[in-house]
């Protein structure tokens, strides 16, 4: 199981030079996969969670793919309806060449009532026209003389069962976000279902979780995988291997913009993390 990370491309904090020394720090750490989140209009809703600056992801990854050698580079999630189909699978492929088959294209639909509006874009056709796009995508990728001949693993995000039978039709993985343990074994048994139901292969099951490193236990059914104290995190993510996970993707932001002006105690989460995955995968 693959273990990556999702850097705030957002937020009082950030520029390119915290974004630089994140790059640094999570392929420096040997994670597999760096990912940043999109948004394109900084609306009232979006900006409530995830303020301005907002890098966009195709531009910062590829500045980022000329940082680093080793670590993957993904979105989650990109949300699709926001770009032409043909200018996303354009952009991926060129991402994917230029990062030397790097890239992961995690996608959603997005949720941002405001930022729909301000794109012109009919928030209640979300859902279809995110098929569309991942529709079109496959489409135009079939063209390898255009688009290259490496196949770009694409997640589909949403934890809702039409996220999930979107990523049994479309996808490589399911990539739900920041869930309990026990929703995710659940979600894990109805990916399969979802799949069988539709005579499809099983896809990969990507997880995105919380990292939020405490001192004392967090107890109680409303805890998400991923927070804790270091055993409870080692714990879910053993868990989440049993469960079949491919690849399971940290989070260290827990929703307070503030957070970006204070990286370190992220980045010292992620070191702990790493160093325990170091030692116990040591023969």
């Amino acid at each position: 199981m693959k273990i990556g990370v999702n850097v705030p491309n957002f937020g009082p904090g950030t520029d390119p030079g915290v974004l630089r020394d994140w790059a640094q720090t999570v392929e420096g750490l040997g994670f597999d996969l760096l990912m940043l989140s999109d948004h394109v209009a900084i609306t009232p809703d979006v900006a409530e969670r995830y303020p301005a600056p907002f890098y966009e992801p195709f531009t910062t990854l590829s500045w980022l793919a000329g940082l680093t050698t080793r670590v993957r580079l993904g979105t989650t999630v990109l949300i699709a309806p926001y770009r032409h189909p043909l200018l996303t699978a354009r952009m991926a492929a060129n991402l994917d060449a230029l990062s030397g088959g790097r890239l992961v294209l995690g996608v959603g639909v997005g949720w941002a009532r405001q930022e729909f509006a301000a794109l012109g874009i009919p928030f209640e056709r979300r859902g279809r026209l995110t098929d569309d796009v991942l529709r079109d995508l496959r489409e135009a990728w079939a063209d390898t003389a255009a688009y290259g001949d490496r196949r770009i693993p694409v997640w589909i995000g949403g934890n809702s069962d039409a996220g999930l039978r979107r990523a049994v039709r479309f996808g490589d993985a399911w990539h739900p976000l920041r869930c309990t343990m026990p929703w995710l074994r659940e979600g894990a048994d109805r990916l399969r279902a979802a799949a069988s139901e539709q005579e499809a292969a099983v896809p990969a099951f990507a997880p995105r979780i919380a990292l939020r490193l405490t001192a004392s236990p967090v107890d109680g059914p409303e805890r998400l995988a991923g927070e804790g104290t270091l055993d409870q995190i080692m714990d879910d993510l053993d868990a989440l291997r049993l469960l079949g996970a491919d690849t399971v993707v940290l989070d260290p932001y827990h929703g307070d913009p503030s957070e970006t002006s204070r990286p370190q105690p992220a980045r010292q989460a992620l070191a702990t993390v790493a160093a325990h995955l170091s030692t116990t995968e040591q023969p």
